[in-house]
């Protein structure tokens, strides 16, 4: 009886799936063959993506070996518009570096000053500093405290760089003595980068050994007297003509 019960449930299971397939069969084919485009779709969109960083890649390095600084920066330009958005965001920077070394101030600060409104924090604050360095020779210390103020705390990753401006400001302007001692605490920072210490460290020895005297200006050599011409040896000199004799009369 146990078996023809079972026979009669799986018939009736059969019946139910049959019916199940008749109604909702055309559905689950196509919800199977959407799976399987989209999976395709996005196996092709990956490898876009992929080629697409790749160019980017070779792009951004083919710029970043350009020996001319004005070249370099349309490169990095050309290179931002097309580019994904992580190697976008780095031409940009590169192309406001090579901006600064060809000499364009004035569009390399628009477009740091553009790079600090970046979402990214660490990024707007690498901004922040290369504007700072690129204008440290044109600004007050005062602009300079302004600027830099969002990096002055001292939890902020970029402080101890923050401070060595300053301290680059104070030597700028005359003030030694604030200069010197600032430059010798960033170089007794543990926490501070190997470079900031180095260069730190370097200044204040610097003036410690008064380096900014004014120790006057070297004076040009003396001139050198006029020469002569060599005299010629005896040997080259001119003899004198031979007399000549009287004609014999005949």
């Amino acid at each position: 009886m146990t078996d023809i019960f079972q026979e009669v449930e799986e018939d009736v299971r059969r019946e139910r799936y049959a019916q199940l397939w008749k109604q909702y069969g055309d559905y689950i084919m196509a919800a199977a063959a959407l799976i399987v485009v989209g999976v395709a779709a996005w196996q092709l969109w990956q490898r876009y993506q992929y080629n697409q960083r790749v160019e980017a890649s070779n792009n951004y390095i083919v710029a970043l070996e350009t020996q001319d600084p004005a070249k370099a920066a349309t490169a990095f330009a050309k290179l931002a518009q097309t580019a994904p958005d992580g190697y976008a965001l780095l031409a940009r920077m590169q192309e406001a570096n090579s901006l600064q070394a060809a000499g364009r101030t004035e569009q390399s600060a628009a477009l740091y000053r553009d790079l600090m409104k970046n979402s990214d924090a660490l990024f707007a604050s690498v901004a922040r500093i290369r504007l700072a360095w690129a204008q440290a020779d044109s600004m007050t210390k005062k602009d300079m405290q302004t600027l830099l103020a969002p990096l002055t705390d001292p939890t902020d990753p970029f402080h101890y760089m923050a401070n060595e401006l300053l301290a680059y400001m104070d030597y700028r302007e005359g003030n030694v003595a604030a200069a010197q001692k600032e430059y010798e605490q960033l170089a007794a920072e543990k926490d501070a980068s190997q470079g900031v210490k180095e260069r730190a460290g370097a200044m204040a020895a610097f003036l410690a050994a008064g380096g900014i005297r004014n120790v006057g200006t070297v004076p040009p050599p003396p001139a050198r007297p006029a020469q002569s011409a060599p005299a010629q040896p005896a040997a080259e000199q001119a003899a004198p003509a031979p007399a000549t004799e009287p004609a014999k009369k005949p």
